[in-house]
């Protein structure tokens, strides 16, 4: 089973939820975490609350927190969420940059139309990983 790290800044907002879809839409084809350059001291509220009325995925309950790069395993993908940052290079099989943009402190809307992309792009990671 390859592995997939989504990789952001803080790991506080878009790695958390592709991490949280990629476990719930992809886990039987690739295993998911995520982690950041940085860290925060919890995953984005807005995040928590629209990921659990959407999928029922309690993103905290689970054990998802925020994690630097040096706390996962080695992985075969690396996501970039679109930091528009240099991302320090993790050895891989495949790469890709999403080019999301954050949507901490914007509405609701917003967050939502970042899930949907997030939940898309993982939908086609997961093809073509099969």
């Amino acid at each position: 089973m390859q592995k997939a790290a989504f990789i952001c800044v803080h790991n506080s907002c878009r790695s958390q939820i592709a991490e949280a879809l990629g476990r719930h839409l992809a886990a039987d084809v690739f295993e998911s975490c995520s982690a950041g350059t940085e860290r925060k001291d919890h995953i984005n509220p807005d995040a928590v609350r629209l990921m659990k009325a959407l999928y029922h995925i309690d993103m905290e309950a689970e054990g998802q927190h925020s994690k630097l790069l040096s706390a996962i395993p080695p992985v075969d993908v690396v996501i970039t969420m679109g930091c528009n940052v240099r991302c320090p290079f993790l050895p891989c099989s495949h790469r890709e940059d999403w080019g999301l943009e954050d949507p901490t402190g914007k509405s609701d809307e917003v967050f939502l139309e970042t899930i949907r992309a997030i939940e898309q792009k993982i939908r086609e990671l997961k093809a073509k990983l099969s």
